[in-house]
Parts: structure tokens; C-alpha cells; sequence
């Protein structure tokens, strides 16, 4: 039989050879609907409402295993557990049951397919992503209404595991050392199987087209982390050409592992810092393991999705102050609330047609100015300590960021006269996210100490396009003009203001950008932990020269394909094994 290739999104690299292992959970496909007898009913939502409960109890049990090295991800699986427990959720299900008649497993389904209407509209790729926890919930309890849970503990050897979905409690649950990797039908880069993927370096591909049609478990397969592919049946030349791509990938990860705590400085004297994102307090030993300047981005959000209502002063002043010691002397950059109707099941946020635009990040904080100032008062307490740092998410302009000051002040002027200590010059700066902050970043810069260039949303803003809907994920181009020119102006305005600035996203863990961004003679980017080896190695052997030459003719370039031309060609020359592991960033 001939080998077949299936593509997909790739989200962890590496490469896998090994037995397929199929995990079919997907219960609503194929549930038969049954219409209730009146006295059937009360029953009917006794059983929903058993399920829930069993359901939440599983999870319990699944937080309370996480082992030491996932620890940063218990939150993830506590936002599932706040799902089941929140009653507007369980009552639309309960609702259906009680309304129309019909049985609990189609009423669950009914629920689910509510709120997928709440989220239809909105572009933003991680909010995107919570739709599908809200999913993967529905299916645990689903699980418990018709007796299946999965499969997961029959998995007895090594292979490599291929499902529709997985969520992080499904993760936590397998055992590693018989998963080798592992592929899903659904998901993106920011799904929490990436994420989790990537904390473990499991190789993983996501969103998989065909991945459920007529897959023969057991079969030998290659899962091709690093250009998302599924190789079914791989012949002799095809398994002997990717075992000598894994040697040299292990081989690779050695080599850059042993540098990593080497400055980012080039042949001819740049120095670039390179910070990492994070989001919980366990990620400081994976910054600093990795070679982790400092911290660019903590999102301090996630301090709040850990509690069940709105956290106290007191409580987000500990956790401030305890990463602040923990991070010292290096830079710790707190970014305040960026939440909007991807935290819908947590924060409370009103639903909104179109949440992306909406009541988000800033807009949020200033509309409720008393969760706003618990927080800046909490990160003030904490500024005593560390170097520590606050940043504004989503300014949009001028006026919007001088209100954001002035409340700021405002705030400092209560703790004087309270008598609390604080530091009175912490640097203070902004994400620049949106055109019209790109466009009058010149008036930005001369209000603040620091930009930070958002380039996740700034791509998918300044193009219009969301890069998980597969019709137009081919859009999403980092090296498109309209980019390179914007995130030029950006650092140009920053420098003739005498600031800093910084890039975060994915753009700045991307090796074919990185020698561009050098040429713009970006200050600093921040980035997940586990990529730092690699992009530290890159800024090591390149030249300032070199990288202003490159940035030279991309910025005369009118094309995407052009200036992914010019830099591949550069990779190619100066960085041959960074082309072979990462040639999937651009076009083939």
C-alpha cells in the first residue's frame, strides 16, 4: 500500500516514528435524539445533573495528580472545573430538558451549540480557543451520560496517539512514556495541546485534516512536527530519511541547550535581550533553565482565572510580590487585565456581538475602575521589590492612554496618602496591538518609558484575518509589507523618543523574522520559554551588518513572497540547520 500524507498545523517540533494509537471520544457524533414523556423528565435531568457532578469529581481527581513539572498548567484544567460548576451552563442544558422534552445527551448538545453562538462572531484566535474547552467539558460530562470514557488508560505500549481533541486534563492523564506524540483533528498554535506539547517537547501536530477517516490502528506512522505532517504508511525511504532527521534534531537541541545562557550578543557587539512570556508563577524555573533574560510578558490575568470570584488586594499583592523576589534582579513587566469575552465562564463579562472589538483588555479596566484599582495598587505593593514593571494591554490612542495615566496618578496619590510604600518611577509602558496605535505612535512615545509591540493581534488586526479559520490561514504573513513597515515606525518612533521597545508574540519566536527585527535594531523581544535556546543561537552568529542589509531590501520589497525569499535565503546561508527544523514558517 502506498503511503498517504495528512497536513496540519504544526504546534511542537520534533519527529515521531511509532504505532498509531486512535482515541475516539467523540460522543455527540451519531446520538440519536429521543423525545420525553412528561413524567420522564424529572428523571431525565436527575441523570444530566449526576453526570455534571461525576463529572466535576473526575476533575478533581485529574488536579490533584498533576505532577511537579505541569504544575503552571493546573490552572487550565481549574478553568474546566469552573465550567462545570457554573450554573448558567448546566441550567441551558437543564432548560432544554425541562422545555422541550428531549433526552440529556441532545439537551447537552443543545447547550454547547448556545454558546457556540455567543462565540461565532469573534476572530481573536484565543478566544477561539475557549469554545473549544467549553466543548471539551461538554464531552467529559457526555462521556459520563453514555458510559465511555475514552480509552485512555488501554493504551499498554509506546505510540504515537491520534485524537479529535484533547483536552489538558486528557493530558495529564496519559502517561508520557508511552506517548510519543500526538496529533488531534481540532485545535491551533494557542490551543492548550500545543501549549502542553511544547512545556513537554512531545512533537505535536494540530488541526489535522482527515485525520478520523478510516485509520488503521496500529500501523507504523511519522509525525512530522516540524511541517505538520501525518506520513501513514511510510515506506523505506521515507522512515530512513526522518530517523536521520530526528538524530539531528536531538543532536541540535543539545548543541543550542549548552549555549543558552550565553548573551544574545552578535559577531560585531549588538545585544539583544531576549525576556519570556508567562503566565503562572511555576514557568520562572523554565525561563531561567532555558536562558531567559528576564520576564517581558506576564499575563496577569491568570491570577484571576485561578479563583472562583474576583481576587482580593491582599491576594494579588502576594502573588505580585513573590514572582517580583523570585525574578529579581531580572525584569519582570506585569501586564494588567487583558480580559474580554474569552474569560465569558470567569470574569463575568457581559456577551457581546463582536467581543474582539468590544469591552476588552484597557476598555475593560476602565469601565470597571474598581477591579482596575485593586489591581494597580497590588502591583504598586509589589514594585518595592524586584525590577518591576507595569504595562497597559490594547491602547488605541492618545486621549485613551492620558485617561489610563491620570486614573494611574490618581491611584499613586491615594496610597501616599495612606502611607504605602511604592516606587514612585517604575517604568511604565504600553502594547501597541491596533493600527491607530502604530499610527500615532510617535505621539505614544513621548508618554510613556517602554512600547511593547503585540504582534499576534497587530497581524490579525492589521490584515483582518484570523489564522485558525483554515480558509484564510494562508494570510497570515508576519513578513508582509504592511508589517514589516508598521513594526519599523514603531521602533523608529520609540528611539527618537529615547525608549525601549520590546516584540512579543510569535513573530519574535520565529526564526525567519528574527534577523529583520535585528536590522530594526529591535531592543528586546519576549517569547515562550522553550524557544529562547534557538533564537538566542540565531543572534549569536549573525552580524548587524548582515541584518541591516537583509532589512534594507525587505523594506523596498512589495511582496509577502519576496521578502520570505530574501530571508529564507539568509537562513539558508547563515543558519542551515535552522531552515531545515523550521522551513515550515515559510512559504515552501
Amino acid at each position: 500500500m502506498p503511503s498517504r500524507t495528512l497536513y496540519g498545523i504544526p504546534v511542537s517540533a520534533g519527529v515521531a516514528i511509532g504505532k498509531a494509537y486512535c482515541l475516539n471520544r467523540n460522543h455527540f457524533s451519531g446520538m440519536a435524539r429521543q423525545t420525553l414523556g412528561e413524567e420522564d423528565v424529572p428523571r431525565e435531568m436527575e441523570r444530566l445533573g449526576h453526570a455534571f457532578e461525576a463529572a466535576l469529581q473526575d476533575l478533581e481527581r485529574i488536579l490533584s495528580l498533576v505532577p511537579e513539572d505541569l504544575k503552571e498548567h493546573a490552572a487550565i484544567i481549574e478553568s474546566h472545573l469552573m465550567m462545570l460548576r457554573d450554573h448558567k451552563f448546566r441550567k441551558r442544558a437543564l432548560d432544554h430538558i425541562e422545555n422541550t422534552r428531549i433526552n440529556a445527551e441532545w439537551a447537552l448538545e443543545r447547550a454547547v451549540g448556545d454558546l457556540q453562538e455567543v462565540f461565532a462572531a469573534i476572530a481573536d484566535e484565543y478566544l477561539r480557543q475557549r469554545m473549544q474547552d467549553v466543548r471539551l467539558v461538554a464531552e467529559r460530562v457526555l462521556g459520563k451520560l453514555v458510559g465511555g470514557e475514552g480509552g485512555l488508560n488501554a493504551i499498554t505500549h509506546r505510540a504515537i496517539l491520534l485524537a479529535h481533541d484533547l483536552s489538558p486534563a486528557d493530558t495529564i492523564e496519559l502517561d508520557v512514556n508511552k506517548i510519543m506524540a500526538f496529533a488531534t483533528a481540532q485545535g491551533g498554535k494557542t490551543s492548550h495541546a500545543g501549549i502542553l506539547a511544547r512545556s513537554l517537547q512531545i512533537p505535536a501536530v494540530v488541526g489535522v485534516e482527515g485525520l478520523g477517516d478510516d485509520l488503521a490502528e496500529g500501523n507504523i506512522i511519522i509525525l512530522d512536527g516540524f511541517h505538520g505532517r501525518i506520513i501513514l504508511d511510510p515506506d523505506e525511504d521515507e522512515l530512513a530519511r526522518y530517523t536521520d532527521l530526528q538524530a539531528q534534531f536531538e543532536s541540535y537541541q543539545a548543541t543550542i541547550m549548552r549555549s543558552c545562557q550565553l548573551p544574545a550578543e552578535t559577531i560585531d557587539g549588538y545585544r539583544m535581550q531576549v525576556l519570556a512570556n508567562i503566565e503562572l508563577f511555576e514557568e520562572v524555573v523554565a525561563v531561567n533553565d532555558n536562558g531567559g533574560e528576564g520576564i517581558g510578558l506576564y499575563r496577569s490575568e491568570y491570577s484571576y482565572m485561578s479563583h472562583g470570584g474576583m481576587p482580593t488586594e491582599d491576594e494579588l499583592t502576594e502573588i505580585y510580590m513573590d514572582m517580583a523576589s523570585l525574578v529579581a534582579p531580572k525584569k519582570l513587566v506585569i501586564r494588567t487585565l487583558d480580559v474580554g469575552a474569552d474569560k465569558l465562564m470567569r470574569m463575568q463579562v457581559p456577551s457581546e456581538p463582536n467581543p474582539a472589538l468590544g469591552l476588552r483588555a484597557i476598555r475593560y479596566c476602565l469601565k470597571h475602575r474598581d477591579v482596575f484599582r485593586t489591581q494597580l495598587r497590588a502591583i504598586l505593593k509589589a514594585s518595592v521589590l524586584g525590577n518591576v514593571s507595569i504595562m497597559f494591554p490594547m491602547i488605541s490612542g492618545l486621549q485613551e492612554l492620558v485617561e489610563v495615566k491620570k486614573f494611574y496618578r490618581e491611584v499613586q496619590r491615594e496610597m501616599h496618602a495612606e502611607g504605602i510604600c511604592f516606587r514612585e518611577d517604575m517604568p511604565m509602558g504600553i502594547m501597541i496591538e491596533v493600527p491607530s496605535a502604530v499610527i500615532t505612535a510617535d505621539f505614544l512615545a513621548r508618554e510613556v518609558d517602554f512600547f511593547s509591540i503585540g504582534t499576534n493581534d497587530l497581524i490579525q488586526y492589521s490584515l483582518g484575518i484570523d489564522r485558525t479559520n483554515k480558509d484564510v490561514s494562508y494570510l497570515y504573513q508576519p513578513l508582509h509589507p504592511a508589517i514589516v513597515r508598521s513594526i519599523k515606525w514603531v521602533v523608529d518612533s520609540a528611539h527618537r523618543a529615547g525608549i525601549e521597545v520590546c516584540l512579543c508574540g510569535e513573530l519574535a519566536a520565529d526564526p525567519f523574522c528574527i534577523p529583520v527585527l535585528m536590522g530594526m535594531q529591535v531592543d528586546s523581544i519576549s517569547l515562550g520559554p522553550h524557544a529562547i535556546p534557538g533564537i538566542k543561537r540565531i543572534v549569536r552568529q549573525a552580524s548587524m551588518e548582515e541584518c541591516s542589509a537583509l532589512l534594507k531590501q525587505v523594506m523596498t520589497s512589495q511582496s509577502v513572497a519576496r521578502n520570505n525569499k530574501l530571508v529564507r535565503e539568509m537562513i539558508f546561508r547563515r543558519f542551515p540547520e535552522e531552515l531545515m527544523f523550521y522551513s515550515s514558517l515559510v512559504d515552501e
